[in-house]
C-alpha cells in the first residue's frame, strides 16, 4: 500500500488572520509545488543617486570611487562563492558559473568601460554612468532584435540582459552604500515575499528552512527561476502588486505549478492547498522512480528523451531529469559575455566539460547560430558580423550562412568539437540550412579541419562525429529527401519551423495567437521530413517545444518520431506519457490527425486524446 507523507506540523496550525479577506494573485509560473507558510517581506531600500554631472576636477575623484566599488563588489563575490559550498550539490553547480560570470562582467567589460566613459567624458556621477551604461546595453539585447529572436534565443539573451543589470545594482549599492536585502530573520517554514530576487540572493536561502518563494518581479527563464527549481522550492515570479497585497501576520499559499499566489487562504482553500501539498510529494517520487525506468511504450518501443542545454548551469537539471543525452546543445553561450571570440582551446575545454558530465550519453552540439537578432559583441568587435541587426534579422545573415562566409571562425568551433569528442560521443550539427550546397561546403570544411587536426598529432575519435542539419525552415524540410543524401541526422526545430511556415512572430502581441504548431501545413512538412529521414535510414528527433508537450506525444510517435530533445523540467511527464501508450494507436491517431484540414479540429482531437 502507498503511504503518502503528512504535512509538516506547520501547516496544520496555520489559519488566516481573522478579518483578512482572501486574496488571489497571479504570476509566472517558476518551480513546481504548493508552498503553505507565513508571509515574511524583504525589501531592499532604493539607493540614493545623483545624477547631475559633476565638476570636470571631480571626474578623476568620480572614477576613483567606481574603481573601489569593483574591488568591493569583487570581494563580496568571491566571499559569496566560497558560501556556495554550503548549499545542495545542484545549487553549487547553478550558482558557481554565474558567479564567474559576475566575476568577468567586473573585469575589462564593455559595462565598465562604458561607465569609465560616461565619467571622464560625459562627466556623470559614478552611480549614474554606470545604470545609464547597463541600460543601453541591456536595451540593445532585448530591444527590437530580441523581440525579433525565437523565443529559445530571447530567454538566453534576457539572462544576459538580467547579469549585466545585477552587477549594475552591486556596484551602485557599494558606489551608495545602500544596504543589500537580507534574509537573516526569515523564519522556518515561511513564505518569502518580495520585489526581485536575484540569483546571488537565492544563493543565500537555506532550502530546508524555507517553504517558498514569491516576488512581483522576474520570469521563468531567468538564473533566479533556474537557480530556484535546483533548490527545489515553489515559487511564482512575475506578480504584480504582490508587495502592496501583503501586511505581517498573513498566510501565503504560492502554487508554483499554477502560478498563483493566494493570501489569507479561506478554510476550503488551505484544505484543497494541504492536499496538493501531499500530492505533489506523491508525485516527485513517482517522478523519481520514473528516472530508473526506461522510456518505451506498451508494446516495447524504445524512445530515446534527451534534453536542450542552453547554458552549462543546467546541467543539473538535466541529471536530475534522467536524459539520455543532450539533443540539442546551444554553444552560443560561449560567445555572449566577453571582449574577443574564445579560441579552439577555450572552446574545446567548454564542451569537453559538459561531454564528461554526461558521461557517455551523447551530445549534439550545434555550431554557431548567430543571427541579426543575436547581439554577440564579440562578433562585430572582430568585424564579423554588422554592428547593427538587419532590418529583418529572421531573413539576413544567420546560422550557417555566416559559418560558410567566415570559414575561420567556422574551422576553430568544428576542431574544438573535434577534441572534446575524444572524451565521449558527440554529434555535430548546422543550423538553418536551406540547400544541400550548404551541407556538402559544410562537410568538406569538417573533413578537413579533422585531417588537419590528426597531422598535428592530437587525439580523435576513430571516426568523424555524425554531422546533421538542423530542419527549421519549409525550405529545408520540403527538400529533406536531398538533404538526407547529405546529413548524417535530421533535427527539427518545430519553434522557427513554426515561425516560418506561418509567418509569425510569437513575441509579437498582434499575431502571435496566430503561431500554433498544430497547424496543418505544420505537421505536414514535419510528417515529410520525418518520412525522408526514415527512407534513407537516417536518425530523426524533434527538439522544439512540440518535443517537450506530453500532450503531443502520441501525434509525434504516430509520425514516425523516436527521438525527442525538450527543457529538463518537462522530461519525466513525457516519459510517463510514453510508457502509457502503444505505437499502433499512436499511428492511427496521426492518420486522423493529417487528414484534418482546421487547425481547430485538430487541437480538438489533440485534447481528446
Amino acid at each position: 500500500m502507498n503511504r503518502t507523507e503528512p504535512p509538516p506540523p506547520q501547516h496544520r496550525r496555520l489559519a488566516a488572520a481573522p478579518g483578512r479577506p482572501e486574496k488571489r494573485l497571479a504570476g509566472i509560473a517558476v518551480s513546481p509545488g504548493v508552498a503553505i507558510g507565513p508571509v515574511f517581506g524583504a525589501a531592499e531600500p532604493e539607493p540614493e543617486i545623483l545624477r547631475h554631472r559633476v565638476a570636470a576636477a571631480d571626474a578623476p575623484a568620480e572614477g576613483a570611487r567606481l574603481e573601489a566599488a569593483v574591488a568591493q563588489s569583487r570581494k563580496q563575490l568571491m566571499k559569496l562563492r566560497a558560501r556556495v559550498g554550503a548549499l545542495p550539490e545542484d545549487s553549487q553547480v547553478e550558482l558557481a558559473p554565474l558567479i564567474d560570470a559576475y566575476l568577468a562582467m567586473l573585469g575589462n567589460s564593455r559595462l565598465l568601460r562604458g561607465a569609465r566613459r560616461r565619467i571622464a567624458e560625459g562627466l556623470q556621477a559614478a552611480e549614474a554612468a554606470v545604470l545609464a551604461e547597463a541600460a543601453a546595453i541591456a536595451a540593445a539585447i532585448t530591444g527590437q532584435a530580441g523581440r525579433d529572436a525565437a523565443a529559445e534565443d530571447r530567454a538566453g539573451l534576457r539572462r544576459r540582459a538580467d547579469e549585466i543589470h545585477e552587477i549594475a545594482r552591486r556596484l551602485v549599492r557599494n558606489l551608495t552604500r545602500a544596504p543589500f536585502q537580507s534574509f537573516a530573520a526569515l523564519p522556518p517554514g515561511a513564505v518569502l515575499i518580495c520585489e526581485s530576487l536575484r540569483p546571488a540572493d537565492a544563493a543565500l536561502l537555506d532550502p530546508a528552512r524555507l517553504a517558498g518563494v514569491a516576488a512581483e518581479e522576474g520570469g521563468a527563464d531567468g538564473h533566479t527561476a533556474v537557480m530556484l527549481r535546483a533548490l527545489g522550492v515553489p515559487a511564482v515570479l512575475g506578480v504584480p502588486g504582490l508587495m502592496g497585497a501583503m501586511r505581517p501576520g498573513d498566510v501565503a499559499v504560492v502554487d508554483g505549478g499554477a502560478g498563483t499566489v493566494v493570501l489569507n487562504p479561506s478554510p476550503p482553500r488551505l484544505a484543497a492547498a494541504r492536499r496538493a501539498v501531499t500530492a505533489f510529494a506523491r508525485e516527485r517520487r513517482r517522478f523519481a522512480g520514473l528516472r530508473r525506468l526506461p522510456a518505451e511504450t506498451l508494446d516495447g518501443i524504445a524512445v530515446e528523451l534527451a534534453a536542450n542545454l542552453e547554458l552549462p548551469v543546467e546541467l543539473p537539471l538535466i541529471q536530475q531529469a534522467g536524459a539520455q543525452g543532450i539533443g540539442l546543445l546551444r554553444s552560443e553561450f560561449l560567445f555572449m559575455n566577453r571582449e574577443g571570440l574564445p579560441d579552439e582551446d577555450a572552446q574545446a575545454e567548454a564542451y569537453r566539460a559538459v561531454v564528461e558530465a554526461m558521461a557517455g550519453a551523447p551530445v549534439t552540439i550545434r555550431v554557431l547560430d548567430w543571427g541579426g537578432e543575436k547581439e554577440i559583441e564579440a562578433l562585430a568587435a572582430a568585424g564579423l558580423v554588422p554592428e547593427l541587426a538587419d532590418t529583418n534579422p529572421a531573413l539576413g545573415l544567420r546560422g550557417i550562412r555566416l559559418l560558410l562566409r567566415e570559414t575561420e571562425l567556422f574551422e576553430t568551433q568544428l576542431a574544438a568539437i573535434l577534441r572534446a569528442g575524444a572524451a565521449g560521443p558527440v554529434r555535430v550539427m548546422l543550423p538553418m540550412v536551406t540547400t544541400l550546397a550548404e551541407v556538402r561546403a559544410a562537410r568538406e570544411i569538417y573533413e578537413r579541419v579533422g585531417r588537419r587536426l590528426r597531422r598535428r598529432g592530437l587525439r580523435l575519435a576513430e571516426k568523424l562525429p555524425p554531422l546533421g542539419i538542423m530542419i527549421e525552415t519549409p525550405g529545408a524540410a520540403l527538400s529533406a529527401d536531398a538533404l538526407a543524401l547529405e546529413a548524417d541526422f535530421f533535427a527539427i526545430g518545430t519553434n522557427d519551423l513554426t515561425a516560418y511556415t506561418l509567418a509569425v512572430d510569437r513575441g509579437e502581441s498582434d499575431v502571435a495567437a496566430l503561431y500554433d504548431p498544430l497547424h496543418p501545413a505544420v505537421l505536414r512538412l514535419v510528417q515529410f521530413s520525418v518520412e525522408a529521414a526514415l527512407r534513407m535510414h537516417r536518425p530523426v528527433s524533434v527538439c522544439g517545444e512540440m518535443a517537450g508537450d506530453p500532450r503531443l506525444t502520441r501525434l509525434l510517435l504516430g509520425l514516425g518520431l523516436r527521438s525527442f530533445s525538450m527543457n529538463a523540467a518537462a522530461l519525466p511527464r513525457v516519459k510517463q506519457a510514453v510508457r502509457g501508450l502503444r505505437i499502433e494507436e499512436c499511428v492511427r491517431f496521426a492518420r486522423r490527425v493529417m487528414e484534418q484540414a482546421d487547425p481547430a479540429a485538430i487541437a480538438a482531437l489533440v485534447a481528446e486524446a
